[in-house]
């Protein structure tokens, strides 16, 4: 533990592997999720198919998947051969949600189910829907002069307030996504034509979540979805795992003891990476093996999890910047309700410096024409450390989760590839 508080502080790369994890067999309950379990994720699924219809009518570009927020299993040799990764440790695969419609990142799931439930609420108590309703109808003008009465606030280093300010807006809300300073330019602009009120804080992520939740706390029409605590959006999150395990299933992907999942997931405030992992443990076991991916200056989740009971620790405590190009990850302080519950889950921890970040992007693009953000190549570098574990056998299947990038503007993602260190791969 004192190294790698050493190593944490210095800024370097490690990896952390969690000496807390139970089995979820053992019947414990996560703290925060009592009484939440796999009827709820099923939920959640259950609310997207309801409003699938009204989503494919209300954006184009989810018309070819009938309205569903899903994305692609990949397999990907040409990576894992280009990454050192022999055959003998496993094989390699992307889950894209870099590739989500609409809002372009994992964020989609969570960010879309919260707002999709207050509008199931507010429909209901203004009367809008009755059971077994085309939600079609929610689109209607009746239905946005209801919910033009109503404020959607979030705080936001920019994908959360892009999936929410952009469903927000198309269903009739008034939308507002407080950002922090380290925001992208390219993602306030993309609000601001989409209707949404952009409120920018000079502070990190942490001060405009603040600033959001005291703002709404004000005002009895707004619905401020609060990242650091929102089991809404963790369910959405969650729901991912359903989906995923058809897709497991489709490809012939067995999960037990001779053939472990190894998943390898972008970390920042915690929610979206938690309410997977945990929703994977729910329906595939104790076979799943979950990391989180935090970069060198913006660990909070590890830096949570190493403190001591009931703290709540912020990553400028132990002398780093939260200063790091992968924008979506710069969070100095974990949601306690993330970091409480995968706890147990939870396999282990690494972070990654900012240059591997727009290497793995560049090698990702040349070996397999993806177009990912840094953010989302910080899973890359987890499975190199596990070659020498125990879970990285033949049968093992290694599952880096991308997490954002099909909105990213050309100029914008040209600028990253002039970061990446020229190899011999051509890049």
């Amino acid at each position: 533990m004192p190294s790698t508080l050493v190593n944490l502080r210095s800024a370097r790369p490690l990896m952390w592997t969690n000496p807390h994890r139970q089995s979820t067999s053992s019947g414990n309950t996560p703290v925060g999720l009592a009484g939440l379990g796999l009827a709820d994720m099923h939920q959640a699924r259950d609310r997207f198919e309801r409003f699938a219809p009204l989503l494919a009518d209300l954006f184009p570009e989810l018309a070819e998947s009938q309205g569903r927020i899903e994305s692609d299993l990949l397999a990907v040799p040409a990576l894992q051969q280009a990454l050192g990764l022999p055959p003998t440790m496993g094989r390699l695969w992307i889950k894209a949600d870099h590739r989500l419609p609409v809002a372009g990142s994992v964020k989609a799931r969570g960010g879309f189910h919260e707002v999709l439930e207050l509008t199931e609420r507010l429909a209901v108590e203004h009367d809008l829907i009755q059971p077994g309703n085309d939600y079609r109808c929610l689109g209607r003008p009746a239905a946005r002069a209801a919910f033009a009465q109503y404020q959607v606030a979030v705080g936001s280093t920019g994908n959360l307030g892009m999936a929410i300010g952009v469903l927000a807006a198309a269903l009739g809300f008034r939308p507002v996504v407080h950002m922090s300073a380290d925001a992208k330019t390219w993602k306030k602009d993309r609000l601001r034509q989409h209707g949404v009120d952009v409120r920018e804080h000079t502070g990190d992520y942490e001060q405009a979540v603040a600033m959001g939740r005291q703002l709404a706390d004000a005002d009895p029409l707004c619905h401020f979805v609060d990242d650091e605590r929102s089991l809404s959006l963790f369910m959405g999150y969650s729901a991912a795992a359903l989906h995923l395990r058809s897709q497991l299933q489709a490809a012939g992907v067995v999960v037990d003891a001779q053939h472990p999942l190894l998943l390898y997931l972008p970390c920042g405030v915690g929610g979206a990476p938690s309410g997977i992992a945990w929703g994977l443990h729910q329906v595939l076991g104790d076979h799943v093996h979950c990391y989180f991916a935090e970069p060198v200056q913006s660990p909070c989740f590890l830096a949570h999890l190493l403190a001591p009971p009931g703290s709540h620790p912020s990553v400028y405590d132990l002398g780093l910047s939260n200063q790091t190009e992968a924008d979506g990850l710069a969070v100095p302080r974990a949601s306690v309700l993330a970091a409480d519950t995968m706890r147990p889950l939870l396999a282990g921890v690494f972070t990654v410096e900012d240059q591997t970040l727009f290497d793995h992007l560049a090698l990702v693009l040349q070996t397999e024409g993806l177009r990912i953000e840094p953010s989302a190549a910080s899973g890359f570098s987890g499975p190199a450390y596990l070659r020498d574990s125990l879970l990285a056998v033949p049968g093992a299947n290694h599952m880096v989760w991308t997490t954002g990038g099909l909105l990213v503007p050309d100029a914008q993602f040209e600028s990253f590839l002039r970061r990446a260190v020229r190899r011999e791969t051509g890049i």
